[in-house]
């Protein structure tokens, strides 16, 4: 069995990482999609909250979990057992970063490899940091983010 994992913070999830999940489970048996706790970033939401999002978005998937995680990400992926890490690019700007951390951790584990894959075009520009800073002043996200999200959103900014 070919095992992959997707990480992120996912704060929140975007159709854009729904997108890379669902490409991303027809090139490998499981994915195993790794919510970072990475506190470092302050999220809005914390980690349980950022699984169950995540998690009601794939319910109908057999081939897709959703777990926290802390630490090295080659760790978790050699404890799962994991062949490849799957990595979005979005623009150019993204390579640079993601070449350098693919590059440590073949450093760290080079039986891991990292694959990248493209939200399609209509998910290009989204990012998790955009969808909070646009929701903040207007609902046009919705065709962003999946419903779950935007209520998650709504909840968040009553509350705060």
């Amino acid at each position: 069995m070919r095992k992959a994992i997707y990480p992120g913070t996912f704060d929140p999830i975007t159709n854009g990482h729904i997108d890379v999940i669902h490409r991303a489970s027809h090139l490998f048996d499981s994915i195993t999609v790794a919510v970072a706790r990475n506190a470092s970033k302050q999220p809005m939401f914390d980690e349980a909250k950022r699984v169950q999002l995540i998690q009601e978005n794939f319910e109908n998937c057999s081939n897709i979990e959703v777990i926290a995680f802390d630490g090295l990400i080659v760790d978790l992926a050699d404890k799962l057992g994991a062949v490849a890490l799957i990595r979005g690019l979005r623009v150019a700007s993204d390579f640079e970063y993601e070449f350098q951390m693919a590059q440590m951790n073949r450093h760290l584990n080079d039986r891991i490899e990292t694959v990248y894959l493209m939200p399609t075009e209509e998910h290009f520009f989204t990012s998790s940091h955009l969808i909070k800073q646009v929701f903040k002043f207007t609902d046009r996200e919705k065709q962003l983010i999946p419903e779950n999200v935007h209520q998650a959103l709504v909840n968040y900014y009553k509350d705060n």
